[in-house]
Formats: structure tokens, C-alpha cells, sequence
């Protein structure tokens, strides 16, 4: 039977279950990948672990989120980090090196492989023919230690891609068209893979901007073949030698099935503040515009800065916009330094900034407030920039500099110029020496803590009967930015749960954090459509348990923080008839009776409005596996019991 690239690398990798869609299935991870934002809280876990060593055949840890150093913090982490890869056999890179996914693409992305990441957007590096995952930190750390991950298995969405995109549209414009079609939540567990005769003409980092923003479309994957493209960019990567050659068989079958006709495409911009409010540029084109962003892990390829260096040549950028170039990596800036590139930005009036993520996560470079800032960047939920009242566009390199030259949005074919033409080279800087291999022999190593590194919290299982309020009801898309945000402020704060939870909700209910310790018991969330989109972090759902929520009730959740709520033992519930929501108020007190009792798969559960004694029924996906977790308190408490034999 002809079998389609997805199921080939699942079934390579299949530890347990069938590749029926819906099935509960196991995979062996065989990499993963940790940044700062994310993993502090995951060598914290494999630190309760108790193991020597990771049992991976490899794992990196980056530092690209928390660069800017305004206090110790940041500083300590790295320091902490540092000093966890080297007792745990990690490959570290350190900061300024660059953005994990594009450096983990050129250093050790390897066709064929499993990688799971405790960063939403590791899913990028499927564009070389990786089942590559993200997931919550707890996760990463229990494969780290060897452990397979477990989830469900996804419905397979072909997109045959046909035809070649015309001047002045490129990849982003590809995965804008794909979130216009399918909205921020209408690929919840699938995996999208990319086929057919557009592939010729779409390069390994073009298929790295459409597999990145797969997350965006809520995907638990995004898969590409790897061809005599992945080919080239591991030649000029220097590692030729890790090519395997992977593709779907001929007549293979999806699920679901899409086709986009790249000729057909134009430039086109998501709108504020959701990654699929897209329309073509010439609809909002005249705006004006405070800011025009290009990097990122969503567009990190060398074209995305050469193509915008060659249209800003001999020009320059309007006065009112601030133009904010972020190289990917220490290669990328490296290269563009070295051709003269760099030179033609700054001599239009760019500012440069650090490899790394920057303001993608509100690390600085925050717009002016109410106006308008268009940037290469993956997302642009509410406030993520660092400016609360912040109006982000999401586009194309073409587009993002087409409107600095002219102050306002502008669809770069309206420019009076031909559009740039660009090469790959045939080799770029190997980036690998610039990283901290593993110990080949094990030294002892001292873990070094600063003071902001606190241990993780204890928490108890769910209790015989949960009686309490709403503490708060949410709307549609609410994000695990707006359950606990990032942003310079912020994210220093990640390794320190007591002091992150007082920003808990702080987009949503600015008193959310006040009423929880008044309040000092259990308490409910209540929300809409695709609650928890957005970045993999765990402390959208630690924070939220530290204060007491206890269980959250949705009309549907997103896929990676659904398992984060469970890996730290707070119940996720969907209504079973989505118009109960209108019946559940803020502050109302619920009451489920038995709540591990009533878990039963494929059983309602009952919740009772305590005012009105009203009863309603909803519903769970939970596996027998997740039900023990929530039983217990969480995963880590579950492998404490399971598997005795590690310290914790």
C-alpha cells in the first residue's frame, strides 16, 4: 500500500498504538531542543528526574529568548543552563548565536528523525523531512530521559503545491494563504504535509517559513520530503553526509486534501491581532506605519535579508519608521556582513539588533502605542509585541520593506523596481564549533543556581468533589500569551513560578492574580473557541495551578496546552453543547462531584450550578494514561510512581 511521508516517519518511530487518527499512539524521540524561555523549566524537571545523562541521541539547549541582561537574571539562567548541558551531556549555544530552529536546522537537522521541542515552533525543521513536534517542557525532559512521547494520533492533511510563485511573493505569502483557508485553529491535530511539482522551486529555507508557521494553524506537525533541495542545503551546511532521501510513495493517500496553485498567489498580510485575519496587501495599503521588522524563526533564511537589502539599495527608509533588522544567527550576519548586504541596510536607515528572538516575544523592540508595526515575526496576538495596545501586521520580507521605503503599507509590486534576484550559496560558515559539544567523558558538574531558581511546586491530585467559583470566563483565542505573557518584565521570571504567577491572566483580568490569593482555594476557568493557542509554555499552565485553578472548561482547546493543563494536574473539560457557555457566569460556584470517578472515556461528566442546581454535561478526550496523571497531580508525581528507581 502506497504510504504518505507522515505515516512512514511515525511508523519508523511507533512505540505503541495504531495509525488510526484519534488512536492514542507512543513515539521514540530520538533529539530535542530547549531554549531559555522554556528550559530552565525543563532541566529543573530532569534535574527531579535524578538521571546522569540524557538518553537521547541528541539534545541542544539555546539561548535566543532572554538575551537582553537588564538585571541577573537572564544572566544567571544562561550561566544555570551552561552548567546543566554540561552535567547532563546537552549541546549548549550560547547567546548571540542565534535562533534555535534555524540553528538547530543548520547544525543538526537530519532527514528522517524525530525531534520534540519545548518551543511551539520547533515543527520548522520538518521542512527537511523531520517529524519534528513541539510540546510542553515536562515532555521534553521525560524524553530526554529516554521516554517515548505520547499523544494522539493525527488526521494526515495533504497540500499538493503546483505551479511557482511569481515576483514579489514568497513563502510567507504560502503560509498566509494556508491560515486564510484554514484559520488559526482548523488544523488541530494533523499534521499538514507539503507534495507535488511546486516543491521544485521552493527552497529548504522557504519550506522552513511555511513548516515554522504550521503552529499557527494549530498542527501537531508540518512535513516536507527530503529531496535534492534538503540535499543542497546540507551541502552547504558542510554535512552533506546526514542526507537521506525521503518522500511519499506514488498514489499515496491523505485524510484531507488541499491544493494551492502557487502562481495564483499575491502579497498578502495577516491583520490585527490573529495570524488568520489575512487579506491581500492591497487592501490595507495607504496605512501608515511606525515600525517594519524583518527576522525571526518564521523568516530566519539569508534571502530574507538579501532580498530586502537589495531593495533598499541607494534609498532610504521613511523617517517616521523605525526599519529593525534581526539576523537569525551569527552565520546569517556573518554572511550578509561579509557580501556588503549588511552595509546596504544600515545605510537606508536600519537598525540592528542581536540574533535572536527579540521583539517576536516582547524582548524589546516594542512599537509606539496605536500604531501600526508590520513584522516577518510569526505571530501577532494581543500585546505580544510589548506594547499593550499594539497593532501588529504579519507579511512578507518584499512587504515589510516595500512599506519602510514608503511610510505606509505598501504591496511591494506597486514599487517602481524589478524584484531583486537571489542565489543560495554553495556553502555557508559551519556553525557547529560555535557551540559547546557534550562531555565525551562525564565530570562531575555543580548545577549553578542563581537566586531567582526556585524548585518546582508540589501539587496534590484532584479532589473527591471540586466545589468552586469561576474565577474567570474567557472569550474565543485566548492565547497562552494572555494566560501568562512573555515580554522583557516577564519572562526573566521563568524559573521562579511563585513570582511568574502574579502576571497570570494580567492581559485578560488585570485582577486575576489579586482575587486567586483572596480567594486562596480551588477555582474553575471557563473559556471559548481554541483556548490556549500559541507558544508551547508550561507556565500558562503551572501559574494558573499554582493559584488554584483546578479545572478549565472550553469549547476547545489547543492541542499543546490541553497536555500542559494535564501534565500539571488541572482537568481540561469541553462542552458538550457549546451554548452551556452562555449559561456559566463569572463568579458562579460549580460543583463536580467525584471528578476522577466521572472520567470514565467516552462518559459526560456532570457539573452542577450550585445557585440554580442546574446540571450540565460535558465532555473529555482524556486517555487512561492522562486520567492517572490527573489522578496523581501531574506527570511528574506519575513517573515517581511508575518508575520507582529515579530519584526525585
Amino acid at each position: 500500500m502506497a504510504k504518505n511521508l507522515a505515516h512512514k516517519l511515525i511508523e519508523s518511530h511507533l512505540e505503541g498504538g495504531s495509525l488510526e487518527p484519534g488512536s492514542p499512539i507512543e513515539l521514540k524521540i530520538d533529539q530535542t531542543l530547549t531554549q531559555d524561555a522554556t528550559g530552565t523549566m525543563v532541566m529543573l524537571e530532569f534535574e527531579a528526574l535524578g538521571l546522569p545523562r540524557v538518553k537521547t541521541e541528541l539534545s541542544a539547549q539555546y539561548v535566543d529568548h532572554n538575551l537582553l541582561q537588564t538585571d541577573f537574571k537572564n544572566a544567571d539562567d544562561h550561566l544555570f543552563l551552561r552548567s546543566a548541558c554540561r552535567k547532563w551531556g546537552i549541546w549548549y549555544s550560547r547567546p548571540g548565536n542565534g535562533i534555535s530552529h534555524a540553528v538547530h536546522m543548520s547544525c543538526f537537522g537530519k532527514p528522517g528523525k524525530t525531534l520534540l521541542g519545548s518551543d511551539s515552533h520547533t515543527c520548522a525543521a520538518g521542512s527537511m523531512g523531520m517529524l519534528a513536534i513541539g510540546a510542553g517542557g515536562l515532555q521534553v525532559a521525560l524524553a530526554m530521559a529516554g521516554m517515548p512521547f505520547s499523544l494522539t494520533m493525527p488526521k494526515i492533511l495533504g497540500v499538493r503545491l503546483e505551479g511557482e510563485l511569481p515576483p514579489w511573493v514568497s513563502a510567507k505569502d504560502v503560509i498566509l494563504e494556508m491560515l486564510r483557508r484554514q484559520t488559526v485553529k482548523g488544523c488541530v491535530n494533523k499534521i499538514v504535509e507539503y507534495h507535488g511539482p511546486g516543491l521544485a522551486n521552493l527552497t529548504a529555507m522557504d519550506r522552513h517559513v511555511i513548516a515554522n508557521m504550521g503552529q499557527e494553524l494549530g498542527a501537531t506537525s508540518s512535513v516536507f520530503p527530503a529531496d535534492d533541495t534538503v540535499r543542497a542545503f546540507l551541502r552547504q551546511q558542510q554535512r552533506e553526509e546526514d542526507f537521506t532521501e525521503l518522500k511519499a510513495d506514488d498514489g499515496a493517500t491523505y485524510d484531507e486534501e488541499d491544493t494551492i496553485d502557487l502562481s495564483s498567489l499575491e502579497p498578502l498580510i495577516a491583520c490585527p491581532s490573529s495570524p488568520d485575519k489575512v487579506v491581500p496587501v492591497r487592501e490595507v495599503a495607504g496605512k501608515p506605519i511606525y515600525q517594519s521588522y524583518i527576522g525571526s524563526s518564521a523568516n530566519p533564511g539569508l534571502r530574507d535579508f538579501v532580498i530586502p537589502a537589495h531593495m533598499v539599495e541607494g534609498r532610504r527608509v521613511d523617517d517616521r519608521v523605525s526599519f529593525d533588522i534581526n539576523p537569525t544567527s551569527r552565520q546569517m550576519l556573518e554572511e550578509i556582513s561579509r557580501t556588503g548586504d549588511l552595509g546596504r541596510l544600515l545605510e537606508a536607515g536600519a537598525r540592528l539588533h542581536q540574533t535572536g528572538c527579540g521583539g517576536c516575544i516582547g524582548m524589546g523592540q516594542a512599537p509606539a502605542s496605536g500604531r501600526i508595526s508590520l513584522r516577518t515575526v510569526p505571530r501577532n496576538f494581543p500585546g505580544r509585541s510589548g506594547t499593550e495596545e499594539d497593532e501588529v501586521y504579519l507579511c512578507s520580507p518584499e512587504t515589510a520593506t516595500a512599506s519602510a521605503l514608503k511610510g505606509e503599507i505598501t504591496d511591494p509590486r506597486d514599487l517602481d523596481m524589478d524584484y531583486p534576484s537571489f542565489e543560495e550559496p554553495g556553502q555557508l560558515p559551519d556553525m557547529r564549533p560555535l557551540l559547546l559539544a557534550p562531555q565525551e567523558i562525564p565530570t562531575e558538574v555543580e548545577l549553578v543556581k542563581g537566586p531567582n531558581i526556585q524548585p518546582l511546586p508540589d501539587f496534590d491530585g484532584l479532589p473527591d468533589k471540586l466545589v468552586a467559583p469561576v474565577l474567570l470566563k474567557a472569550g474565543d483565542n485566548v492565547s497562552t500569551d494572555e494566560i501568562l505573557p512573555a515580554g522583557a518584565e516577564i519572562l526573566p521570571l521563568r524559573s521562579n513560578i511563585p513570582e511568574i504567577s502574579r502576571y497570570t491572566f494580567s492581559r485578560v483580568d488585570r485582577d486575576f492574580y489579586e482575587r486567586a490569593m483572596k480567594l486562596d482555594g480551588d477555582c474553575f476557568v471557563v473559556g471559548g473557541d481554541n483556548y490556549g493557542q500559541g507558544s508551547s509554555r508550561e507556565h500558562a499552565a503551572i501559574a494558573p495551578r499554582f493559584l488554584g485553578v483546578r479545572c478549565v472548561i472550553a469549547k476547545s482547546m489547543a492541542r499543546i496546552h490541553r497536555r500542559n493543563l494535564i501534565n500539571f494536574g488541572v482537568l481540561p473539560l469541553l462542552f458538550e453543547d457549546p451554548a452551556d457557555y452562555d449559561k456559566i457566569e463569572q463568579d458562579a460556584e460549580l460543583e463536580i462531584v467525584d471528578p476522577v470517578g466521572q472520567l470514565a472515556p467516552g462518559k459526560p461528566v456532570e457539573i452542577q450550578l450550585k445557585a440554580s442546581g442546574d446540571v450540565l454535561k460535558v465532555k473529555h478526550d482524556l486517555s487512561e494514561q492522562e486520567i492517572d496523571t490527573l489522578r496523581l497531580g501531574g506527570l511528574i508525581n506519575k513517573t515517581r510512581k511508575e518508575h520507582p528507581d529515579i530519584d526525585a
